[in-house]
């Protein structure tokens, strides 16, 4: 049995099972673990979400920002009616068993057998994995919770920006999901800059990726992450960046993930179905 990790596939359907076919995928012996962004952008979201349901225990997806964007706009947030390529998921008959399957996704895994935790996007620095595995678990519950459409309404924005053990609420909530589903740069002393645009290797001075903040509590365990087209990826610092940009017409990145053998990485390039932007 192995074990596989696959960078954001992003409705990339086609690309994503001739990856597949490339690893030699077993689907009933083999587990696919996915940073998230399963959908949007690329024209196959419903292909993507059918396949990975189908595929059981042996698959495990954490939660992008992408996927939150389809639960919210399925949930009726106004603010998400803008232009997306899911209609074929909100449309079709197996909608709401698809939408209750995905909402019930964690935002972070953790492997005690694999010694890899894996995030769509970043961690605070604040956090150790134990921690992290404590928001994380906050914004399950009420994500899976009766209470879901009004988290699903109240959980944009770029604030709080920091965190505090003292964060309560919404506030508390809206921060966490935000490092775990949106986070690429930070402070120094560890505050959130969503709206940074740089280019890695352009950035300003005290604008640090969130993975080499000094001191970062999660710097002993090793993380993979995806989320960051544009950084590509990496191995250093003990992360894993799988988002190679499959959707821009780069490549999609699959990692066998192994406890003790170095990381055996697999590639295929991609044709993109829109220009970034």
């Amino acid at each position: 049995m192995a074990t596989y990790a696959i960078g954001d596939i992003q409705g990339c359907y086609d690309e994503f099972r001739r990856l597949l076919d490339h690893i030699e995928f077993d689907p009933a012996n083999d587990k696919l673990w996915s940073v998230g962004d399963l959908v949007n952008r690329g024209p196959g979201s419903l292909a993507v979400l059918r396949w990975l349901k189908a595929l059981g225990d042996n698959a495990v997806v954490v939660l992008g920002n992408h996927d939150l964007h389809l639960l919210a706009l399925a949930a009726g947030n106004p603010r998400q009616a803008k232009k997306h390529t899911m209609d074929d998921v909100l449309t079709a008959p197996d909608r709401d068993e698809l939408l209750d399957w995905l909402r019930h996704r964690p935002l972070l895994h953790h492997s005690d057998h694999k010694r890899f935790a894996m995030i769509h996007a970043g961690l605070a620095p604040q956090w150790d994995l134990a921690q992290a595995r404590a928001c994380a678990q906050e914004v399950e519950v009420a994500l899976r919770g009766p209470g879901h459409i009004d988290f699903l309404n109240a959980m944009y924005g770029d604030q709080p920006d920091q965190w505090s053990d003292d964060l309560s609420g919404m506030e508390r909530l809206r921060f966490i999901t935000n490092c775990l589903t949106r986070l690429r740069w930070c402070t120094a002393d560890g505050r959130l800059l969503l709206h940074e645009k740089s280019l890695p290797g352009t950035e300003p001075d005290g604008v640090l990726p969130w993975y080499k903040v000094p001191g970062r509590a999660s710097r002993e365990t090793r993380i993979l992450f995806g989320h960051w087209s544009t950084l590509g990826y990496i191995a250093e610092h003990n992360v894993w960046a799988l988002d190679t940009g499959c959707v821009w017409g780069g490549s999609l990145t699959a990692v066998s993930v192994r406890r003790k053998k170095p990381i055996k990485v697999y590639d295929l390039d991609c044709t993109g179905h829109q220009a970034p932007g």
